[in-house]
């Protein structure tokens, strides 16, 4: 089923040499770094993208598995700032995947709840990047926010720093719902933030949307879609419920306080999905993400590409092309290795050719477009057809995959076992 040199020392902000960068309007602030871009150009194979995690949320949400810690306001952030700016200092971008020379074209800021930060906070952040990498001047620049986290003023003056994008946590539009998911705001505070975000400029908003949660009902799912669809934001990621060991929701679950989702039930939600965007000139581009034309995520496109994204912050992963690292997932731990050896890296993998072509091969088929199999050969000097002809005649017998020219794709019934399409190149 369906299933991101300062010599290792904190340096207190007085002492740092302030930057002003400008972009946008000047008079909006002083100190702003990208200039904006509405529309995500078509995506450039092998270009990098920025990972940055902030982890901090007002309260945790009962299906949550991210690395999150509760919002306070003293030191405590302050100190991961810090860090965070610390490690992305010192790290050293490798040779093969372009060094120095490489030039980002997205920054993304995940978490937790990254709206919670302080502009200067985030500029801060932002300044340490642009002194790091030469980014594109049209970089996409997202930033995940949850309704009433933001205001008037911080979102006009996260526009000014340049973010350009923003991915809204609507989850869905029902009350009885959210307070399962104990997401911390009502579907009134949903329609109030994004009307925010329209009158601070922001023209390119992503919603996210969650199918299968318990209780949920086939009406109540189109009326969250409705709704979405009638406020038109410019991409919508929409996706059925996982539940995760360990969290709140998984107890409910297992305790019978509440139902087990019913995956034939997620199923008829997912074809309803795709009819209804279909229908509202929303264009599929992965399994669970849809935009309007040119308004596709290329931050997240490169994971399914397999480009290089270099991850900062605590839990946060990377792939340079070659090999996979991620970080400490302990926020006070990460700050503590920060300041003591400039890194939070606490595991390492160098992918073999054959992780590569197999993370490669269903990566890209979870895009609507799919593998072109004759750059997989150019890649990996075989052809897939060959490597894997019995598998794939099974599953094209199966109605799950389909050959369209030099492209092998996932079928409307592949996307919705993608799993077993998948676990053939895993």
């Amino acid at each position: 089923m369906l299933t991101e040199k300062s010599c290792g020392k904190y340096i207190p902000q007085s002492r740092r040499v302030a930057k002003v960068i400008h972009f946008g309007k000047p008079e909006a602030s002083g100190l702003t770094l990208f200039v904006p871009c509405r529309r995500s150009p078509t995506i450039n194979s092998m270009t990098a993208g920025i990972y940055l995690h902030i982890p901090f949320c007002k309260s945790r949400c009962s299906y949550c598995d991210f690395a999150t810690d509760v919002y306070r306001t003293g030191d405590a952030v302050e100190r991961y700032v810090a860090a965070l700016c610390i490690e992305i200092e010192m790290f050293i971008p490798p040779a093969y995947a372009g060094g120095t020379d490489l030039k980002p074209d997205s920054i993304y800021f995940g978490g937790g709840t990254p709206s919670l930060l302080r502009p200067k906070q985030l500029e801060q952040i932002l300044i340490m990047v642009d002194d790091k990498f030469a980014i594109s001047p049209d970089a996409e620049v997202t930033m995940e926010m949850n309704p009433a986290t933001v205001t008037p003023a911080t979102l006009n003056e996260f526009r000014a720093l340049g973010i350009n994008r923003a991915s809204f946590g609507v989850q869905t539009f029902d009350d009885r719902a959210l307070k399962l998911l104990a997401r911390g705001h009502d579907a009134n505070d949903a329609r109030q933030t994004f009307k925010m975000l329209r009158e601070a400029g922001f023209e390119n908003v992503s919603f996210d949307l969650i199918a299968g949660l318990p209780g949920q009902t086939i009406d109540a799912w189109r009326q969250n879609l409705d709704e979405a669809i009638s406020m038109r934001p410019e991409h919508l990621s929409l996706y059925l419920l996982e539940i995760h060991e360990g969290t709140p929701l998984a107890e409910q679950i297992r305790s019978r306080r509440q139902p087990t989702p019913d995956p034939e039930l997620a199923a008829e939600m997912y074809e309803i999905m795709l009819d209804r965007l279909a229908a509202a000139g929303y264009e599929q581009y992965e399994i669970s993400n849809f935009s309007l034309p040119g308004f596709a995520s290329r931050h997240n496109s490169k994971y399914w590409t397999l480009d290089p994204v270099f991850g900062f912050g605590v839990s946060a992963h990377s792939f340079d092309g070659r090999q996979r690292y991620s970080n400490e997932r302990d926020t006070a731990r990460y700050v503590e290795s920060v300041s003591s050896s400039n890194s939070a890296i606490v595991d390492t993998e160098r992918l073999s050719e054959k992780q590569l072509s197999g993370e490669f091969a269903f990566l890209n088929l979870r895009l609507v477009k799919g593998l072109n199999l004759r750059t997989y050969a150019s890649r990996f000097g075989v052809e897939l057809e060959t490597e894997f002809a019995g598998e794939l005649l099974h599953l094209s017998e199966a109605g799950l995959i389909l050959f369209d020219g030099d492209r092998l794709k996932l079928s409307r019934k592949g996307m919705l076992f993608s799993n077993e399409v998948f676990s053939l190149f895993v």
